[in-house]
């Protein structure tokens, strides 16, 4: 094996820079090539900011992506606070034991162990135990701005979304079911799907209107997406995530459903009517569809 290690949250361009180098040093070599990665992420276990981290990708997205960039195996170790005590040398030396690995990729910012080892130290130990170093010192960046989860985070969490998707070279999603809600926006002309997230620490964007892709019945379809609290008609609600599917009024509740954002169209903003709720919301529907 020819071998990555790292969480990948996100699987953004960065990451994918280091995914083509090591499908490309396996291919060379005529071997294989593998992710490690890890679950939980290490800050849910050593509860580091645990409260307010929220991730990019779940786990069954992270691997799906991994795998659609060509890695042949996957393999996902549970972080534990006794994993987490491993040095780096015992960590180097249980992948070369456990999954054959000939080679691993070593980024410029990699720290390994409980040692917290720079990539130099990881690099000079490593060939030290006869496992070969492919350094790889690219920097993936969108717009002048390096690329990393922390910012993609940042930029969702202000609702630019479309910032967001340009470090991640695709659109950021949310992924999750149908589930009833109270049914008022039907009375206004704008049924909506209310969305329940199948990942509980998936990152939702910030409070706001959303032009937005909606993947569901094996259909593309396109809508505006509210994110909040609906102060409106709820106020002292908790948050929702509901979505105005154009064209389409099928019941699916139940039923998988997942969103690609594409814009921003507005911040949440509390109405002094139901009626002017309604009016902006004719001007939503009218501001995405411009967009499409």
């Amino acid at each position: 094996m020819v071998v990555a290690t790292g969480f990948f949250d996100g699987v953004h361009l960065g990451h994918r820079l280091v995914i083509e180098q090591l499908v490309k040093a396996a291919a060379e070599r005529g071997d294989e090539s593998m992710v490690i990665t890890f679950w939980p992420h290490p800050r849910n276990v050593l509860q580091k900011d645990a409260r307010s981290l929220r991730l990019l990708t779940s786990l069954g997205e992270k691997k799906a992506m991994l795998e659609e960039l060509g890695v042949d195996h996957v393999e996902v170790l549970r972080f534990s606070k006794e994993f987490s005590s491993m040095t780096m040398r015992e960590y180097l030396c249980m992948i070369m034991e456990k999954y054959s690995a000939s080679a691993m990729l070593l980024g410029y910012d990699n720290r390994m162990g409980s040692d917290a080892c720079t990539a130099d130290d990881v690099a000079a130990e490593a060939e030290a135990l006869g496992l070969e170093v492919i350094r790889t010192d690219m920097l993936a960046s969108c717009q002048g701005t390096a690329v990393s989860s922390t910012k993609i985070r940042r930029c969702l969490e202000d609702g630019n979304v479309a910032d967001a998707s340009g470090m991640l070279g695709y659109p950021y999603s949310l992924y999750g079911v149908v589930v009833a809600g109270n049914r008022l926006g039907r009375t206004m002309g704008f049924p909506t799907a209310n969305m329940q997230l199948y990942e509980p620490l998936k990152l939702v964007p910030g409070n706001g209107v959303y032009f937005v892709r909606v993947d569901v019945l094996g259909k593309e379809l396109y809508g505006m997406c509210n994110i909040g609290l609906r102060p409106t008609v709820a106020a002292g609600g908790s948050r929702t995530i509901e979505t105005n599917i154009f064209g389409f009024d099928e019941d699916i509740y139940g039923l998988d459903l997942r969103l690609s954002f594409i814009s921003k169209i507005r911040d949440e903003v509390r109405f002094g009517s139901v009626d002017e709720l309604k009016s902006q919301l004719e001007n939503d529907r009218k501001a995405c569809l411009q967009l499409l």
